[in-house]
């Protein structure tokens, strides 16, 4: 198993004199308040990552504090870097949390190093940084104030109400360095939300935090992500998602469907197949044996979303070079006037 080598107990033969029983792991154990979850503490040896490509992060930095994820959710598509470790997507991914320990301690050595290109850098975009863990370890303040030392603009995306643990440090550090704030909440079904998503505090609690964030002065979009095709992709749910997010004082919101990348698509289907049985024909044909919803319902999607996000007012998110991430538009007036494209509210998912 990968992890032997990063045991307290292993030796390494190959390491200085004195260092031959110094592991990566500082500790492993259950901890009161965590049912269930288990932390496997690291010494890590970098803290930023560099995305590769050219594409929508290409070329961005990243930190991500934790490895795996206590907010459960099936649709997760970083369940499969937890193989990475000799660990699985599933349950693993959602219970044994993996914590660089001395991450600030990385990070302020490497931005004081010969990485000086580091101006922007996102958190939230592989497992959350502010799931229930941040409680304990509190890490995100630290890391907070490193960037904003070196200058670094920084981008949250979160599902986390901790996140307002750290408002009053965000708005102070905006007024040095740009700063953008996302919430994702996709699911505005509490039943449903428990389901899919059941380690995450409720939609009101995440509608809240939007509030709160706007509160300290700061913008902060709505990730209304991912769309689940046949539970939450109805001019209903979505009317009613977007009036909330506006009602929140949210600066924008954006969709996007269901992606079923390996590990999460094992997941995510298995119980779908308990839960919704009747679905699955329908996901068979709108996925396929891939990761990404057909064209065909992608652009159903968006012709049933554009309208209801002028409707509430709620421009998309933009990327633009201040934050690495977003900077939201200015909302549209009431008076904007909905395409004549608009489809009826009986329009139903289309067959493919």
């Amino acid at each position: 198993m990968r992890w032997e080598g990063q045991t307290t107990t292993h030796v390494d033969a190959d390491a200085l004199p004195g260092l031959e029983e110094r592991g990566s792991v500082l500790e492993q154990w259950p901890t009161p308040g965590f049912d269930g979850a288990s932390f496997l503490e690291i010494t890590a040896r970098s803290a930023l990552n560099r995305v590769p490509g050219d594409g929508f992060m290409g070329g961005t930095w990243t930190i991500n504090p934790y490895r795996g994820c206590q907010h459960a959710c099936r649709y997760c598509f970083a369940r499969n870097t937890h193989t990475y470790l000799d660990l699985d997507a599933g349950a693993d991914f959602d219970s044994r949390i993996v914590v660089k320990a001395n991450l600030v301690e990385v990070l302020e050595r490497e931005l004081a190093g010969p990485r000086r290109a580091v101006d922007a850098v996102q958190l939230g975009t592989n497992t959350d940084p502010y799931q229930r863990a941040e409680g304990r370890y509190r890490l995100m303040p630290g890391v907070l104030r490193a960037l904003a030392r070196h200058g670094a603009s920084i981008s949250i995306l979160t599902k986390g109400t901790l996140l307002r643990r750290d408002l009053p440090l965000l708005a102070s550090i905006a007024r040095d360095v740009p700063v953008a704030i996302a919430m994702s909440i996709a699911i505005f079904d509490d039943e449903l939300q428990q389901e899919v998503e059941p380690g995450t505090p409720t939609t009101a609690a995440r509608l809240a935090t939007v509030r709160a964030v706007r509160d300290a002065g700061l913008d902060c979009a709505v990730f209304a992500m991912p769309v689940l095709p046949g539970l939450t992709d109805t001019h209903e749910h979505l009317d009613r998602a977007f009036a909330a997010i506006a009602d929140a004082g949210a600066t924008s919101a954006i969709t996007s469907t269901l992606h079923l990348r390996p590990g999460a698509r094992e997941w995510y289907l298995a119980w779908l197949r308990e839960a919704h049985p009747h679905l699955l024909p329908l996901y068979g044909r709108i996925y396929g044996r891939g990761a990404y919803a057909a064209k065909g319902y992608r652009d159903w999607l968006r012709a049933r979303t554009r309208p209801l996000l002028r409707q509430h007012r709620l421009a998309p998110v933009r990327t633009t070079s201040g934050t690495g991430l977003t900077a939201p538009p200015a909302r549209p007036s009431r008076a904007t006037q909905l395409p004549s494209t608009t489809q009826s509210p009986g329009a139903t998912v289309p067959l493919f």
